[in-house]
């Protein structure tokens, strides 16, 4: 007698010896014919959105420009990680907006301090 296990159909002669495998049986988890696959493979991140997204971090003027190119070229190829350029971007001018703004204030400061200081200067005295 054949295993429970054994989708085989006896041959012809009636010896029990498998002749072929059973018909295929449809799973339900299974491709239906012309369709498209259950899952599809993920698709490639593109790296410049990596990189404007870890640039954020360090140097932000290099953050904006990798942003803007990654989301032309995910436009374009239909690559994943929109969201990683258009974070990089977001953070990137944020940090652009402080440096500038950072420096203005210190601009402020120091002209601020040396207007205030007495002058040491060489000038004649009477």
């Amino acid at each position: 007698m054949a295993s429970p296990l054994n989708h085989s159909v006896p041959n012809a002669s009636g010896s029990g010896q498998p002749q072929g495998p059973a018909p295929a049986h449809p799973s339900p988890y299974s491709e239906a014919q012309g369709s498209m696959p259950l899952f599809a493979a993920p698709s490639r991140t593109n790296v410049l959105a990596i990189i404007s997204l870890i640039s954020a971090f360090m140097f932000s003027a290099a953050a904006v420009v990798t942003g803007h190119i990654a989301l032309s070229e995910i436009k374009r190829t239909r690559e994943a990680g929109r969201g990683m350029a258009l974070a990089g971007l977001i953070i990137g001018y944020v940090g652009v907006a402080f440096t500038i703004v950072f420096i203005i204030v210190y601009l402020a400061l120091i002209s601020t301090i040396f207007a205030h200081m007495p002058s040491t200067g060489t000038a004649y005295r009477n």
